[in-house]
């Protein structure tokens, strides 16, 4: 049974109007009668429905956005995705970072109800998927990002072709006649990393896997234990680009010309790809057209429509420069 606006009155001793104004920025209510309110909402987990929200000020016109970390490569591309769409509709955004876990995901729950956000956009949640759904349950429109590749049953979310674009590194790599690849993931656990893996191997079987995390020092130390065990390989596809960075910069110290002994290719498309030495062949991943995407899926929840549970699929694209 939804927890009720009631539900919230009885339990922090105020009448129904009194959490309304809470909800509404707290005008007319003490600081203390305030955080007793939020509290009480956060225990909850009370989620108003946009409709709800706002009974002195109608909607509040603001999307609220959920997001592990702003340190990841790509996070530029989506949030600016977002702002663009969300803006141009007349609809501010309030940004919320967190590690993504379930105490995280709680005082966010918090806040989105004190906030009054008519809709919320998250970014791969991972272990607070749980609680997303619920908000969803809940009343709260909600449209997820998602790169990585995770199960979503009954979410509305935007995703891209990771498996199809491992298939087009492959056939880039086999078209230039290489036949022993190098391959260099990142966390095992993602969703991606597997599709990423599976279209690759559906084109061309890798000599080596190596696991790691998304970063340049994964790149380089796997193409130094790759060469100190004499594994021949011809090429390298890595799994993001600042993987793919690292290799250059092994191969290059080892003595290796890239693509003449070695071809590269990455995965991601970020900004940093056109400036490697040589520029770097890569997957380009659509993170700016996913945030707009996400953006008008949720604006148009709001407008009325119903949101989809098939994800809305936005293609990755091979692009090629001089590393292969």
């Amino acid at each position: 049974m939804p927890v009720t606006i009631s539900d919230v009155a009885r339990a922090a001793g105020v009448s129904k109007s009194t959490v309304s104004r809470v909800l509404n920025t707290g005008a007319e209510v003490d600081v203390a009668t305030a955080a007793r309110v939020r509290e009480v909402i956060a225990g909850l987990g009370y989620v108003p429905r946009s409709g709800a929200v706002g009974l002195a000020r109608g909607s509040s016109r603001t999307i609220g956005m959920f997001t592990p970390s702003l340190t990841w490569p790509w996070m530029g591309e989506v949030l600016q995705g977002v702002a663009d769409t969300v803006e141009a509709a007349g609809y501010g955004m309030l940004l919320h970072t967190s590690g993504g876990g379930p105490r995280s995901m709680a005082h966010f729950t918090a806040q989105v109800s004190a906030r009054a956000f008519d809709g919320l956009l998250v970014i791969v949640p991972e272990d607070s998927l749980g609680a997303v759904t619920e908000m969803r349950r809940r009343g709260m429109p909600v449209v997820l990002i998602d790169d990585h590749g995770h199960p979503r049953p009954g979410l509305p979310h935007v995703a891209t072709t990771n498996r199809a674009g491992g298939a087009a590194a492959a056939a880039r790599l086999l078209a230039s006649g290489r036949r022993r690849p190098l391959v260099i993931t990142g966390p095992p656990r993602f969703g991606c990393v597997r599709e990423r893996l599976d279209g690759f191997a559906s084109v061309l079987p890798a000599s080596l896997v190596l696991d790691g995390e998304f970063t340049e020092e994964t790149g380089r130390r796997a193409v130094e234990r790759a060469l100190a065990q004499g594994v021949a390989f011809d090429a390298v596809f890595a799994h993001n680009d600042l993987i793919a960075a690292g290799a250059l910069r092994a191969l290059r110290a080892s003595g290796r010309a890239v693509p003449d002994d070695v071809a590269v290719v990455g995965f991601d498309d970020l900004p940093m790809a056109r400036h490697t030495e040589p520029a770097l062949t890569t997957v380009r991943q659509p993170m700016r057209e996913m945030g707009r995407a996400a953006a008008r899926l949720l604006l148009s929840g709001l407008g009325g429509a119903a949101l989809p549970d098939e994800p809305l699929v936005i293609p990755t694209e091979l692009v090629v420069r001089d590393s292969a």
